[in-house]
C-alpha cells in the first residue's frame, strides 16, 4: 500500500509539474489541437464587409467579430504598423465611417452579447447603441448614447449629424426623434425635434430632412444650411413625408408627401421636387388631385416606389398605382323592399367643388365639362336593397386552373409584390405635364442613362410556356420618356442569359444586346442595328454553359465614358469593340486563350463611374484555369497585352482604391490562410498588410496543403479536382477520405472559409482540421443525364485521386446538399466504392420532382429541369428512360452504402417528399439509413442551434463508418420520441 502510496504521490506531482508547464508555455509553442464544433462559436474573424479606406488613403479601419462574444474595431494608418482598437459590443454587420477628409471616424458600440442574451428571455425588450466620434489625430473619443442612424456631412466634412433612437411605438406613430447636427471642430450641437428622414447633398453644405411629429404638427420638409445654420421651410402640411434622396451630384432632390384619406385604405400621394439652391429653393409639388384631365382617375401616387429626377432635372419619376377603398361599416337594412337612389350629401358637394376650384388643369369650358363628368356621383346606378353579407362566412380554397400563366402557388408567393406594384409615371416640371409610360399590358419598364429613353417588355404572351419549359422570350418595346410614346422593336425576343439583356450607352442613345450568338448595338436616334461581333476572331457564345438553352453570351463588361466603344469577355480574353461596327476589335489581354488563363471581371473603382474611362488603367483579376493561380492585372485601352500587377498560388481579388488619392486595397488567401487585406500604389508596390486576420489561428490545426489531380471523365472531358491534404500529413500514410461536389468546384482551392456553423453541415477545414483529407472534383453534364454525368466524372477523379497514395480508398465518404445531395443519392445507387454517405436535401425521384412546386418561390420545377440545373429535354412522359436511368429512387435496390439523409420538412426547394420516399424505400429494403428533420427549417438549416447540432451529427456519422469510432445512440438504434428531447439537452451547446 505504501508502494502504491508514494507511486500514486509522484504521479500527482508530474502531473502538477506538468500542468504548470503547459500554463507556462507560450501559445506559439502549444502544438496545435483539431478544431471542435464547440471551438467555433469563439472563432474571431475580420468581417471582409467592413475593411474601409479612409478617402485620403491614410487610413484603415476594420472589425474583428466572433458569434457568440463581442467584436473589436481597429483602426490604423496605412503605412504605420501601430493600431488603435476599440470595443464595439455584439454585431454581426459592425457600422462605422470615416469623414470625407479623413480627420474623423465614427462608429457604433452595441450591447455585449451576454446583454443580447439575456435581452433575448424579454419580449419585445429595446437595446440601444453608443456612438462614438473619434478625432482620429488626437485620439479624442466623443460618446453620444441611444444613438440611430448617423451621418458626416460629405466633402465639407465639417458636421456629422445622428438621429436619436427612441423606444419603440405602434404602427401609426410618429418616427420621428431628435436629431443632434454636431459641429466636430468645437463639439457644439444643435437639436432638431421630430425629424424622420435626413441627408446630406454630395458636398455636404445642405441637409433636407423630414419632419414627423405627434399630430403631424409641424410635419413637411426642411433644408438646413451647415454653413449659416439657417433652416427653410420648402413645405409642410397635414402630410407624412418620406422617400427623401438627393441626386447622384447633390443638385437636386425629391421626396413623396402622402395624405390620408379615410375612404381609401391607401394615402395619397403628391411628388415634391426641389432644385436650384443657388438662392430661393425652386419647389415643385405635382398633386393628382389638382390634374383631374391627365392623371387617371382612380389611381394615386404610391408610397411603394421612391421618387427620382432625371440627370437633366426637367422630370421627375414616380409609381402611380390604383387607390384601395376602405372597407365600409355595415349599413343598416332595409326592410322595406324599396330601392332608394343615392344622394350626394353636402359635404360631398362642398368637396366637389372645392376640387374642382383647385385643379389647375381647367383652362376652358371644354375643360370645366370633362373634369365634372368625371366628378359626377350623382349618376350612380339604384342597387335594390340586399341582405349584410358580410356575417356570412365565405370558403377558404383556391382555383388552380390550367391556363393559369402563373400557377397559384406562385401568385401567392408573390401576392405582396404584386398589390404593391406601381406603374411608371413622370411629370415634366417646365411643361408641367404628366406622363404615364406603362401600364397592366406592360410591367416591366428600365430607364437607360440620362432617361431619355427606356426598354419595356411584355412577356405576357409566352409566360406560360416560359413557366412550363423554362425557355424566356418577350417582346421589347422602346418608349420615349418626354413623350410616353412606344414603339415595338423586337418580337419573341429569347433571352438564354442575362448577357443578352439590353445594357445602355452612357448617353442614352444607344444599347447593347446579345442574339443568335453575337452582339448588337442598336441606336435609338438614328434606328439603326449593328452587329458589332461578326467580324471578330473569337466566339461569344458561353460553350461551357452546359444547361438546355441556345448559345448563351458570355458578358458585357461595359461601355466605354465615350460611347464609342463596349468591352466584352470572351471564355478567357477581353476585347475592345467598337460600337458602330467599323474598325477591328482589339484582344486587350492576348494571352488569355493561349495560356488558358481566364481574365474573369473587371475591378470597378470609381462607384460613380458612368461607363469606363478609357484614357485610365483598367484593372482586372486573372486566374489560372489549370494551375488555380490568381492575380491582379492592368489594361490599357488600345494596345494589346496586360501587366501583372501580382500573380500567386493564392486567391487574390477585392481590389479597391481610395476615393480621393492613389492607395489601392486587394485581398490574399489560402485554404490554410485566412483573408488578409494588403494596400499599395497604382501598381500594387509598395505593399502593406492592413489586417491581422484570426488571431486564434495558431491554436488549431489545418490543412498541410493542397494538390491539383488531373483525370478524364468517362465521357472523354478533361478535368480536374482540388486535394486538401488533413493537418499534420504525412508523405505516405493514407487518410479517410471525404469526397464533395457541386457541378464545378477545383476553383476553390485557394478560398479560405472562417470555421462556422454550415447550413447543410459540410465545411471543409473543419474536416481537414479533424484528420481528413478532402476532395473536390469538377463535374460537366450532358444532356439528359445528370446523374450519370456524376458517375461518368466522380468516379474516374477519384480512382486518379488515389494515386496519389494520400487516400485509403477503403475510408472513403461522400456528401453534397441540394444538387449535390442528388448527386451523392444517385452515386450510392451506383456504386460501392464509398463506406458512407450523407445526402442533405436531395432530389430522389426526377419523376415525381417534376411535377411538384418549388415552393420558395411558388413555381413549378419543370421548368428548372428542361431549362435549368435539370438538363432535361422535355418532360418524363417524352423521356422516361432518361428519368427514370437518373432517379435514384429507381436503383434503390442497388444501394449498400450506409446512408445519412438531411431533409427538412419546410424545404421550399427540394420537396420534404423527396427525402421521405428515399428513406423509406431505404428501410423497406433494411438497408443502413437515418434521416434528420429539423422542424420548420427551409432547404438549409437557418436556427444556430439547429446548425450546430447537424454539424456534429454528420462528423460522428463519418467518424464512426471512416475512422472506426464508436456510433453514438442516435446512429446506432435510433432515439424514441418520447426521449428525443431529454437526448437533446445532453448534447446541446
Amino acid at each position: 500500500m505504501r508502494v502504491r502510496k508514494n507511486m500514486f504521490t509522484l504521479a500527482l506531482a508530474l502531473l502538477a509539474q506538468t500542468a504548470v508547464m503547459a500554463q507556462s508555455k507560450p501559445d506559439s509553442a502549444r502544438t496545435p489541437k483539431a478544431m471542435s464544433w464547440k471551438d467555433v462559436s469563439s472563432w474571431r474573424s475580420v468581417n471582409p464587409g467592413t475593411v474601409t479606406l479612409s478617402a485620403d488613403g491614410k487610413w484603415a479601419a476594420y472589425a474583428l467579430t466572433t458569434r457568440e462574444g463581442d467584436g473589436e474595431l481597429f483602426v490604423k494608418r496605412v503605412k504605420d504598423t501601430a493600431q488603435k482598437q476599440y470595443a464595439i459590443g455584439n454585431q454581426a454587420m459592425p457600422q462605422f465611417s470615416f469623414s470625407e477628409d479623413g480627420k474623423w471616424l465614427a462608429y457604433k458600440e452595441a450591447v455585449s452579447f451576454k446583454e443580447r442574451r439575456a435581452a433575448s428571455k424579454t419580449p419585445g425588450k429595446m437595446l440601444f447603441d453608443k456612438l462614438h466620434i473619434v478625432e482620429l489625430s488626437s485620439g479624442k473619443k466623443t460618446t453620444f448614447e441611444k444613438a440611430g442612424n448617423f451621418s458626416f456631412n460629405g466633402k465639407t466634412s465639417s458636421h456629422i449629424v445622428i438621429n436619436m433612437a427612441k423606444e419603440r411605438s405602434g404602427p401609426d406613430a410618429p418616427q420621428g426623434s431628435d436629431l443632434l447636427i454636431v459641429e466636430l471642430s468645437s463639439g457644439k450641437s444643435q437639436n432638431i425635434g421630430n425629424v424622420s428622414e435626413f441627408q446630406f447633398n454630395k458636398q455636404g453644405d445642405l441637409l433636407a430632412y423630414t419632419i414627423d411629429a405627434a399630430g403631424q404638427a409641424g410635419n413637411g420638409v426642411y433644408l438646413y444650411t451647415v454653413a449659416n445654420r439657417s433652416t427653410s421651410v420648402l413645405d409642410n402640411d397635414k402630410a407624412s413625408y418620406k422617400s427623401l434622396g438627393w441626386t447622384r451630384d447633390g443638385d437636386g432632390f425629391t421626396l413623396l408627401k402622402m395624405v390620408k384619406d379615410e375612404k381609401y385604405k391607401t394615402e395619397k400621394g403628391a411628388v415634391v421636387a426641389v432644385k436650384q439652391f443657388t438662392g430661393t429653393p425652386s419647389v415643385t409639388i405635382y398633386d393628382p388631385l389638382k390634374d383631374s384631365l391627365n392623371f387617371p382617375k382612380g389611381k394615386t401616387i404610391s408610397a411603394n416606389r421612391k421618387p427620382v429626377f432625371a440627370e437633366a432635372l426637367d422630370r421627375v419619376f414616380f409609381g402611380i398605382a390604383p387607390l384601395e377603398l376602405a372597407k365600409k361599416e355595415p349599413a343598416k337594412a332595409d326592410t322595406s323592399g324599396k330601392a332608394k337612389p343615392a344622394k350626394p350629401s353636402a359635404e360631398a358637394e362642398l368637396a366637389r367643388l372645392s376640387k374642382l376650384k383647385s385643379d389647375t388643369s381647367i383652362k376652358s369650358l371644354d375643360d370645366l365639362k370633362k373634369a365634372i363628368a368625371k366628378l359626377d356621383t350623382t349618376k350612380s346606378p339604384v342597387a335594390p336593397a340586399t341582405a349584410n353579407k358580410d356575417d356570412i362566412p365565405k370558403p377558404d380554397m383556391v382555383i388552380w386552373h390550367g391556363s393559369d400563366k402563373r400557377l397559384q402557388s406562385r401568385q401567392q408567393v408573390t401576392g405582396s409584390t404584386d398589390k404593391n406594384y406601381t406603374d411608371l409615371a413622370g411629370f415634366d416640371l417646365a411643361a408641367k405635364k404628366f406622363v404615364q409610360y406603362n401600364d397592366s399590358s406592360i410591367k416591366s419598364i428600365t430607364a437607360f442613362p440620362k432617361q431619355v429613353y427606356a426598354y419595356a417588355v411584355d412577356g405576357r404572351a409566352y409566360e406560360l410556356d416560359q413557366n412550363l419549359d423554362g425557355q424566356n422570350y418577350v417582346d421589347i418595346y422602346i418608349v420615349d420618356l418626354k413623350t410616353g410614346a412606344r414603339e415595338k422593336l423586337f418580337d419573341k425576343f429569347y433571352i438564354p442569359s442575362y448577357s443578352s439583356v439590353p445594357q445602355g450607352s452612357p448617353d442614352g442613345q444607344k444599347f447593347v444586346y446579345g442574339k443568335d450568338g453575337h452582339y448588337y448595338v442598336y441606336d435609338m436616334v438614328a434606328k439603326t442595328n449593328t452587329n458589332i461581333t461578326a467580324s471578330i476572331p473569337t466566339s461569344f457564345v458561353n460553350t461551357e454553359d452546359d444547361h438546355n438553352v441556345v448559345k448563351p453570351l458570355t458578358p458585357v463588361v461595359d461601355w466605354s465614358s465615350d460611347n464609342k466603344y463596349l468591352l466584352i469577355q470572351d471564355l478567357w480574353d477581353v476585347w475592345q469593340v467598337p460600337a458602330n461596327g467599323k474598325g477591328n476589335a482589339i484582344n486587350l489581354t492576348g494571352n488569355g486563350r493561349s495560356q488558358k488563363i481566364r481574365y474573369q471581371g473587371r475591378f470597378v473603382l470609381d462607384p460613380e463611374e458612368k461607363g469606363i474611362d478609357l484614357k485610365k488603367p483598367i484593372y482586372f483579376r486573372q486566374y489560372g484555369e489549370w494551375t488555380k493561380k490568381s492575380g491582379i492585372v492592368r489594361l490599357q485601352a488600345g494596345k494589346s497585352g496586360a501587366t501583372v500587377l501580382n500573380w500567386d498560388d493564392a486567391f487574390i481579388s477585392g481590389l479597391s482604391k481610395a476615393k480621393n488619392a492613389d492607395v489601392y486595397m486587394y485581398t490574399k488567401e489560402t485554404f490554410s490562410t485566412p483573408t488578409e487585406f494588403f494596400a499599395g500604389d497604382a501598381l500594387l508596390k509598395d505593399v502593406v498588410q492592413i489586417t491581422k486576420n484570426a488571431p486564434d489561428l495558431g491554436k488549431y490545426a489545418w490543412s498541410a496543403g493542397t494538390q491539383l489531380v488531373d483525370y478524364v471523365s468517362d465521357k472523354g472531358d478533361t478535368l480536374q479536382g482540388t486535394l486538401f491534404l488533413p493537418a499534420g500529413y504525412v508523405q505516405g500514410k493514407k487518410y479517410p477520405t471525404m469526397v464533395y461536389y457541386y457541378e464545378k468546384l477545383s476553383q476553390t482551392r485557394h478560398n479560405f472559409s472562417d470555421p462556422g456553423f454550415p447550413g447543410g453541415g459540410w465545411h471543409p477545414g473543419m474536416y481537414t482540421s479533424n484528420g481528413y483529407a478532402v476532395f473536390i472534383p469538377d463535374i460537366v453534364y450532358k444532356m439528359d443525364d445528370p446523374g450519370m454525368s456524376a458517375v461518368w466524372c466522380v468516379l474516374p477523379a477519384v480512382k486518379a485521386a488515389i494515386k496519389t497514395g494520400v487516400i485509403d480508398e477503403e475510408r472513403m465518404g461522400i456528401t453534397g446538399h441540394s444538387w449535390g445531395g442528388y448527386q451523392t443519392a444517385f452515386l450510392s445507387t451506383q456504386t460501392n466504392m464509398f463506406k458512407a454517405a450523407a445526402a442533405g436535401a436531395a432530389l430522389t425521384n426526377m419523376v415525381s420532382m417534376y411535377d411538384l412546386i418549388y415552393w420558395n418561390s411558388g413555381g413549378g420545377n419543370m421548368a428548372i429541369f428542361e431549362a435549368s440545373q435539370g438538363r432535361f429535354k422535355g418532360a418524363p412522359w417524352e423521356n422516361w428512360d432518361s428519368y427514370l436511368r437518373n432517379s435514384p429512387i429507381y436503383h434503390v435496390k442497388k444501394v449498400n452504402t450506409p446512408m445519412l439523409i438531411l431533409h427538412n420538412d419546410k424545404d421550399g426547394a427540394v420537396d420534404f417528399t423527396q427525402g421521405i420516399e428515399f428513406y423509406n424505400a431505404l428501410r423497406r429494403l433494411k438497408k443502413p439509413v437515418v434521416m434528420i428533420q429539423y422542424k420548420g427549417e427551409n432547404h438549409g438549416i437557418a436556427k444556430t442551434e439547429n446548425r450546430k447540432d447537424y454539424a456534429v451529427r454528420m462528423m460522428e456519422f463519418f467518424d464512426h463508418h471512416l475512422k472506426g469510432k464508436p456510433a453514438p445512440a442516435w446512429l446506432d438504434k435510433g432515439i424514441d420520441m418520447l426521449k428525443l428531447d431529454e437526448e437533446l439537452d445532453e448534447r446541446k451547446f
